[in-house]
Order: C-alpha cells, then structure tokens, then sequence
C-alpha cells in the first residue's frame, strides 16, 4: 500500500514538473552587439521578450497524405522525364531518317539527271568492261529512278 502512495506521488511529481517545462516559454534578447538570442530561460536583458509559442499534435493521416502526395508528384515527374526523353529520342530518329532520305532523294534526282543528259548508258560487268544499254534497258533505268525518287523525295 505503501508503495502505491509512493508510485502514485512520484507520478504526480514527475507530472507537475513536465508541465512546467512544457509551459516554460522561449526568450528572445539582443545582446549589445546585436546578436539575437534564444533561450528557455529569463536573461534578465532588457530587450527581452517572451515568445508566443503554440504546440499542436501533428495528425499521422495529414502526415502521411502529404507523403503519398509528394511521392506521387515525384513519380509523375520521373514520367515525364521519361516521356519527354523518349518523344526527343523518337524526333532525333526521325530526324535522322528524314536526312538519310533527302540524300537518297539527292542522289537519285542526279542519276537521272545523268541519264536525261548521256547519249549511251552503260554498266560495267564482271570483268570491268563497259556494257552499253539498248533504248529498252534505258528506258527501264530511267523509270526505276524516277519511282526511287517518288519514293524517297516529298516534293
């Protein structure tokens, strides 16, 4: 019993001296050089001033939805990151594509450009030598550039 009252006492103690440091405030002074302080206990300066200070229980759930919400936003953000360097690497490709294109384009309008300009065409064969084509075969050289061109050029 004895220790009952004992234990009960002390909690009633250790009660009464949590309060009060609970309810002790924060002082706010400025020393002559006009350094600010801060401290929990009266300095006795004469620019001291006790500062209005609140406590409030954070609520766990608004605690944890702020959390949810910025991993959300992060993760949105990484998403567009990846979007956005995914439509750049796409655009460089067709880029890339586009140029191979124009080239071919190029080359093709010169090989018919040489094939309206010369008299005799010729290819050379397996032996080096010069094997001139006949107004058939020309005229088939002449068609498949000019579809290699409608294929290959946009205008």
């Amino acid at each position: 019993m004895k220790a009952k009252r004992f234990l009960i006492g002390l909690a009633a103690v250790a009660m009464t001296i949590a309060g009060g440091a609970y309810a002790s405030g924060i002082y706010k002074w400025t020393d002559a050089d006009g350094n600010v302080h801060y401290e929990d206990r009266p300095s006795g300066s004469q620019t001291e001033e006790q500062m209005a200070l609140s406590y409030r229980r954070t609520d766990p759930s608004s605690v944890q939805k702020r959390k949810q919400d910025l991993t959300e936003s992060v993760a949105a953000r990484q998403d567009a990151r990846a979007k956005a360097d995914e439509d750049a690497k796409l655009a460089e490709q067709e880029a890339a594509k586009a140029a191979d294109n124009q080239k071919k384009c190029e080359s093709y309008r010169a090989r018919l450009q040489t094939f309206i300009q010369s008299r005799r065409l010729y290819r050379e064969d397996e032996n080096g030598e010069r094997v001139y084509l006949d107004e058939t075969e020309t005229q088939e050289a002449r068609q498949n550039v000019e579809e290699l061109i409608a294929e290959n050029c946009s205008s």
